[in-house]
């Protein structure tokens, strides 16, 4: 019985070495499983970062192929270009002596022309401010002048003086009043002080047709009340008759609609225009046509 237990003993001994032993080769192939897994998912993950970078070196490698063929298409566009530029300066190398001299005649001409063309913008100018100077001028002349009886205003670049038919004449005559002569003579004391200016004197009547034993119709009237406007001008404040002409419109250029009242009384008028010398524009004309025809 003691030789029994005594076996039973040494097996016991025996199996629990063995259980430690197995217990510890376990344990040290979880730790290796464990550090397995764990290097596994590392290089996953350098996998997936090693991807990533690719796909960015890729996307670049893209850009930069965009980028040379950009510069490339630039490159064959300025070989174009020096192409033609070479291709022009060889047709400009073989120009003939007569062509450069009709080059240069051409840019005369052009030079000549563009002067003129300035100077005839600094006549303007000047005409410009002459006609406000004159407006001005006649303004304050004619300051205590109802608005309604004498208007001045620069239209079609000249000065107009319109005077209504009450303040000048009396009904169906062509005798200036005498409150018609103090006008006048404001008027004519601003035009001799421009003496480089013409004077255009223009009757104008409305519709209602006039037929009298000395005036036949309504040119007569208009004509008969310039004239009458231009002597006084001349034989009352000494404006020079070179300077001035007569004319009469009848009723062909009313201002106002001639079936009121009103608008015929505003179509009544005699207009004092006032003007550069045409001479001196056609002298300036024909000077500025010489220079460019040269």
């Amino acid at each position: 019985m003691k030789r029994v237990l005594i076996v039973f003993a040494a097996v016991a001994m025996l199996s629990s070495c063995n259980s430690k032993k197995r217990l510890a080769e376990i344990k040290s192939l979880q730790e290796a499983r464990d550090k397995a897994v764990a290097s596994l998912n590392d290089c996953d993950q350098r996998t997936a970062d090693l991807r990533t970078q690719l796909s960015a070196k890729d996307n670049d490698l893209q850009g930069k192929d965009k980028q040379v063929s950009d510069l490339q298409a630039q490159v064959d566009y300025l070989k174009k270009t020096n192409t033609n530029l070479l291709d022009r300066m060889s047709d400009l190398s073989i120009v003939s002596k007569s062509g450069a001299e009709s080059i240069k005649k051409s840019l005369e001409t052009l030079n000549e022309q563009t002067k003129y063309t300035n100077n005839l913008n600094a006549s303007i100018q000047r005409k410009d401010s002459l006609n406000l100077a004159l407006v001005m001028s006649l303004k304050r002349s004619l300051d205590d002048i109802n608005d309604q009886d004498v208007q001045v205003e620069v239209k079609k670049g000249v000065v107009y003086v319109s005077i209504s038919d009450k303040l000048l004449f009396k009904s169906g005559s062509y005798d200036i009043t005498p409150r018609a002569e103090t006008v006048l003579g404001k008027v004519a004391k601003v035009v001799n002080d421009h003496k480089d200016l013409d004077i255009l004197v223009e009757g104008h009547t409305d519709v209602v047709p006039i037929s009298t034993a000395s005036i036949k119709d309504n040119w007569d009237l208009s004509a008969l009340r310039a004239t009458s406007v231009v002597r006084t001008l001349q034989g009352r404040f000494g404006v020079s008759p070179e300077r001035m002409t007569a004319g009469g419109r009848s009723e062909y250029a009313p201002k106002d609609d001639n079936t009121t009242s009103a608008g015929r009384q505003q179509n009544r008028r005699t207009e004092i225009i006032i003007t550069p010398k045409l001479d001196q524009f056609f002298n300036l004309l024909s000077s500025g046509q010489a220079g460019g025809s040269r």
